[in-house]
């Protein structure tokens, strides 16, 4: 093994950022998916099961909203905790206690006997799975190389979004059979169970992220653990640049940054991108779980059985893994933070033609393209997201911030709801679409981070937020009173 000396050598971020996609990239980035397949598939699991559950246990407007928001209460739970203990003890051993939490409970709620049963082990599968998606962006931005890390983190959620037709599809085999005599809405929480039970087998291979061994001062086993990125590269035909120090790094790859505080995202100018992403995911999820929520009981209000409901549903759905595909297309063509904009103001106007749609095509088609726009801007989120912060506290920022989108969402149904019941889906849908709109605003105030490396992104805001002087709580000033702070680079 080389023997790794920041004195003589690249550091970790820039010997990862210059390497070429490999096979190790792409493998890894595939047992990602795989994991957010089933993470994917519970969270739109209720949704698909909605009218089915109500009729089962007799549910009244509370009760249904209730059932529907205990996954994402616990969500929440999961994206706070979850997400600082990724930060703390490494994000591998943070994947495996997500999916232990989850496997289990999921299969708590497949044998439930009861409504408060279910909702206990939904909250509890929840709290699992809001540790994923925070875990996951920060691993995949951790070992993506720049040029190519929005083509592959949403190439990843690609095949992560199978799980929502494949929710649909197996909602109309089983919701109204019963296998074995039992009954079908309990093998769909089987189902997610088992899956999950398999990812973790397969996450058992996964290496610890090299950055986040290099913030925490584990340098031999960040060494060890991009060496072997780097002769895989070297495998496929890839060739080291001569010379050794900084010559090697990309232009755009900064300076990487020693652990940061956790009040630095609070600070300027890190304060800005947490106040826009904290916009983003409270208003984003209205629309995009919303949907996926309040699309059986919208056909049901609009007089459609439930057969023809799932139906159409299942045709709506499709859409979310060719707009993850989309994204792929686009996702490096383009700022990240007008691709993201697009879409949101794409999910207002398809999401207020759904409300008001009335034929079976038109409900069918626009559904159909919202969830194309939804998954557009889902996976742009993503990336944008683990764009923004310091390897020492990505992490953790990611999940404070995606715990808001689980209480958005966990709210979500207490008002939408009634007001589909109420006002009908026209109503409903123009809620969402003003959400869309203002999210859509804030991003435009965000930075660019297309192409560039994470360091670059980070690293000068980052030592700003902690260089204050005359601070009696804050740490020495890694730039010194002197250095210039560089602004925020948002055209």
């Amino acid at each position: 093994m080389r023997t790794f000396s920041r004195a003589t050598d690249p550091s970790v971020a820039a010997r990862l950022d210059r390497l070429p996609i490999t096979k190790l990239h792409k493998r890894f980035a595939g047992v990602m998916a795989l994991g957010n397949f089933f993470e994917i598939y519970e969270l739109f699991l209720a949704g698909v099961l909605a009218t089915t559950l109500k009729t089962t246990f007799d549910l009244a407007g509370f009760e249904l909203s209730l059932v529907l928001a205990s996954a994402f209460v616990g969500a929440f739970v999961g994206a706070v905790v979850i997400g600082r203990l990724a930060d703390r003890i490494g994000r591998r051993t943070a994947y495996m206690v997500t999916l232990t939490l989850y496997s289990a409970a999921t299969l708590g709620c497949a044998l439930s006997p009861d409504l408060w049963t279910l909702v206990v082990f939904r909250f509890v599968a929840g709290v699992g799975l809001g540790g994923e998606l925070p875990v996951t962006d920060s691993f995949l931005g951790d070992i993506l190389p720049p040029a190519r890390r929005g083509y592959y983190v949403a190439w990843a959620f690609t095949g992560a979004y199978l799980a929502v037709p494949a929710v649909g599809f197996l909602g109309l085999v089983l919701v109204d059979g019963a296998p074995l005599d039992v009954a079908g809405w309990r093998w769909m929480f089987a189902i997610g169970s088992l899956g999950a039970l398999l990812t973790f087998l397969v996450r058992r291979g996964l290496p610890e992220s090299p950055r986040w061994l290099e913030s925490v001062g584990r340098t031999v086993e960040a060494d060890a653990v991009t060496s072997r990125f780097e002769k895989a590269a070297e495998a496929e035909g890839w060739t080291p640049p001569a010379g050794s120090g900084e010559a090697g790094q990309s232009p755009d790859a900064g300076s990487p940054v020693g652990p940061v505080p956790v009040r630095a995202i609070f600070r300027r100018p890190l304060a800005r991108r947490t106040v826009i992403m904290a916009i983003l995911w409270i208003l984003a999820p209205i629309g995009f779980y919303g949907f996926g929520n309040l699309a059986t009981l919208v056909l049901a209000d609009k007089g459609f059985d439930l057969d023809t409901s799932l139906a159409y549903l299942t045709f709506s759905f499709i859409g979310y893994p060719l707009g993850s595909y989309l994204s792929m297309l686009i996702m490096e063509r383009a700022e990240r933070k007008w691709i993201l904009s697009a879409s949101l103001m794409g999910m207002a106007v398809f999401g207020l033609m759904y409300g008001s749609a009335r034929s079976a095509a038109m409900i069918i088609a626009s559904g159909f393209c919202f969830t194309v726009v939804a998954n557009v801007m889902s996976n742009s989120g993503h990336i944008y997201q683990l764009e923004q912060f310091p390897t020492s506290v990505r992490t953790t920022a990611t999940g404070w911030l995606y715990s808001l989108s689980r209480l958005s969402t966990a709210a979500a149904p207490f008002y939408l709801v009634p007001l589909l019941d109420a006002y009908g889906a026209a109503v409903a849908f123009t809620v969402v679409a003003v959400a869309m709109l203002l999210a859509a605003v804030a991003i435009l105030f965000g930075v660019r981070t297309t192409g560039l490396g994470l360091e670059a992104i980070s690293s000068a805001p980052a030592r700003a937020a902690i260089a204050r002087p005359g601070d009696p709580g804050g740490m020495p000033s890694p730039v010194g009173p002197a250095s210039p702070v560089i602004a925020e680079n948002t055209h």
